[in-house]
């Protein structure tokens, strides 16, 4: 008996435990195959034809950015030797069987996250300029970043997919106000900006994603139940529209300014509404929905990392974000036996057993993020190759020594072939240049035009 027969059995049975679902996600989400969607992927994106978020061979081309929190340990992370015989450093270790898939960037800055003449903030700094690339307002209650690489993607390519973008979070609990030395905890709780003042708040509950994207209910119930629940929204939707057409009248200048600003949101939601019906109903995978937030951080980690599988993999969106933990965070590791915190450990004055500490949680997130390159290696694309074959992910953060703050030489990985854009099984030192040119180069793979600059950038970053 194939897996897939297998899983389809478990399933029709209705035995199916959070760590099956958890392990075997990847089996339950094959069926109904691939291979039938392909016709209606290429007749929409036209194959080979340089088209938006499209591969060569007519397959979706996905990108995703995933962001660990405090840095690396320097001499942990870099590996030694040139740019194809290095060997792998302790932390990377875990990226040893998917090595021949991976580019591993140094040399790529962030300049703008440091402190300049705003003081302290670094860790605010990170998260906000990370795929940003600008200076943020040092403010607790005046929000100003920039418009992230992802949502610039998401504003050519988004049209093509029920959803523009994914956004995920495994730092379920979030602040408001300020945060860390006087910048408002919105740079700290989000990597995701649509504009200088909006960021997109980034989903924490597994169960929430999955619903999203296919419905609530037990298998055979969810497109019934979407349908429902989008009707509902349409109908609340155009009572608030109307009660503000009547409420605006009487309202006075800056009470009218933020009226419209709430309306773009209620507008910016109906017009996901209407995208998402354009593509009709939702496939559903067959996979029981998944618990809520899992007690273990692993399977919390792992089960978020297959919500993004399981939204590439179904062509629900071709952008996504996955914050781990905001810089700063001050999370302990018992399962491995670490019961300091994070961000604690992080500032070790140089000491040993502090810096031990530090390299074993690089290596522990490390380890989750190989788990998921892995499973999109052995998951097979429509045109045969694997969902990693047709992906770009970037891996990273944006402090790079968390004892020292810095935010040169960044610990930046970039995974996947990009549908046969991108030369892997690599370590290149790029010698100081922006990340943000290295997004400028990612967005020249998505078919974006006449995108000239982006954040800090000075140009492509060549040799990709």
């Amino acid at each position: 008996m194939n897996a897939s027969k297998s899983v389809s059995r478990t399933l029709s049975g209705g035995i199916l435990s959070r760590r099956h679902f958890l392990r075997g996600l990847g089996a339950c989400i094959a069926v109904p195959a691939f291979e039938s969607w392909c016709p209606v992927t290429v007749r929409a994106t036209g194959a080979g034809t340089g088209s938006l978020a499209t591969t060569a061979s007519g397959a979706p081309l996905r990108t995703a950015f995933v962001y660990f929190p405090n840095g690396a340990i320097p001499a942990a992370w870099w590996p030694e030797g040139g740019e194809t015989d290095f060997t792998l450093g302790p932390t990377l270790q875990p990226l040893e069987g998917v090595r021949s898939h991976l580019q591993i960037l140094g040399g790529l800055d962030h300049q703008n996250a440091y402190a300049g003449k705003d003081g302290g903030g670094d860790h605010a700094r990170a998260n906000g300029t990370f795929l940003t690339g600008v200076r943020m307002k040092k403010s607790a209650t005046e929000i100003r970043a920039g418009v992230s690489i992802d949502q610039v993607m998401a504003r050519s390519v988004g049209a093509m997919t029920r959803f523009p973008s994914l956004e995920l979070t495994c730092d379920y609990s979030r602040k408001t106000g300020g945060c860390d030395s006087g910048y408002s905890c919105a740079y700290q709780y989000n990597i995701s900006w649509s504009s200088e003042t909006a960021p997109m708040t980034p989903e924490g509950n597994p169960r929430q994603i999955f619903e999203r994207m296919f419905g609530s209910g037990a298998p055979g119930e969810r497109a019934a139940n979407l349908k429902r629940r989008q009707e509902e929204q349409r109908s609340v939707l155009d009572f608030v529209m109307e009660d503000a057409r009547a409420m605006q009248r009487r309202l006075g200048r800056r009470d009218q300014d933020k009226l419209d600003q709430y309306l773009t949101g209620v507008r910016d939601l109906e017009t996901r509404i209407q995208q998402a019906e354009r593509f009709g109903e939702v496939r559903d995978p067959g996979a029981e929905s998944p618990p809520g937030i899992p007690p273990e951080h692993s399977e919390y980690i792992r089960l978020m990392y297959d919500m993004l599988l399981l939204a590439f993999q179904t062509d629900s969106t071709r952008v996504a974000t996955l914050l781990l933990a905001h810089d700063g965070s001050n999370r302990s590791f018992g399962e491995i036996g670490i019961f300091e915190g994070h961000h604690d450990l992080s500032h070790h004055q140089n000491r040993a057993e502090m810096i031990q500490k530090v390299s074993e949680i690089d290596r522990w997130y490390v380890r989750q993020f190989a788990g998921f390159l892995e499973r999109l290696r052995t998951t097979p694309d429509v045109d045969g190759r694997s969902l990693l074959d047709n992906s770009m992910i970037v891996y990273g953060g944006g402090n790079a020594d968390g004892n020292r703050h810095t935010h040169s030489n960044l610990p930046i990985l970039l995974a996947g072939g990009g549908g046969g854009t991108l030369a892997q099984g690599r370590f290149v030192k790029h010698g100081g240049k922006p990340a943000s040119n290295l997004f400028l180069s990612l967005a020249d793979r998505q078919g974006i035009r006449g995108l000239d600059r982006f954040g800090d950038s000075t140009g492509r970053l060549t040799g990709l």
